[in-house]
């Protein structure tokens, strides 16, 4: 039987470890998208799964060599979102950690902030530019029409969804910032 459940993440640890938790009731991954994922009948924890950000998008010929790796090392890889890879490896095979040190860790972690980042200045510069357009054509005598009060409304949207990436952005630094302790501490 063939389940699909409309759920968002921000948190990539937290989507892993909902389909870990979904495998323990007997549910395989089958597809995912942004907020969708499809779900069919399996037995009870047959996988374990782990989410990566690839550093290129999945039809690069450099991320293709690495999940063709990944594959010959009994790791599937049953979708991708973006350039998000949705792996998982039988139970009965034993653990499966992607990362085995913190150096791996460290550049996953500061992949996924490089990525996050960049939306976040992306949002906050268009918005500030639309906010500051919608607030200057008001000053110049415009009259609130549709235009400028579509700039406003954009341009707090845009800065909102700035403020989102940057509070998601904090643990990522923050764990960046513990692994890069650690790495210290040990050398």
């Amino acid at each position: 039987m063939k389940y699909i459940v409309h759920k968002a993440f921000w948190d990539y640890e937290k989507e892993e470890r909902w389909l870990n938790e979904m495998s323990a009731k007997g549910l395989a991954l089958t597809d995912c998208s942004w907020m969708r994922h499809v779900f069919a009948d399996a037995p009870n924890n047959e996988y374990i799964y782990r989410l990566e950000l690839l550093e290129k998008l999945p039809t690069h010929p450099e991320s293709m060599a690495y999940l063709r790796f990944l594959e010959e090392n009994g790791v599937e890889c049953v979708s991708t979102s973006g350039r998000w890879a949705y792996l998982r490896k039988k139970s009965s095979e034993g653990s499966f950690d992607i990362y085995t040190d913190s150096n791996s860790r460290l550049k996953h972690y500061k992949r996924i902030y490089a990525c996050s980042s960049v939306l976040m200045w992306v949002e906050l510069i268009a918005g500030l530019a639309n906010l500051i357009t919608g607030l200057v054509n008001i000053n110049v005598g415009y009259k609130l029409g549709n235009f400028t009060a579509g700039n406003i409304i954009l341009g707090v949207t845009m800065l909102l969804l700035a403020i989102i990436f940057f509070l998601w952005n904090l643990p990522l630094y923050r764990k960046i910032k513990r692994l890069k302790q650690q790495k210290a501490i040990m050398e």
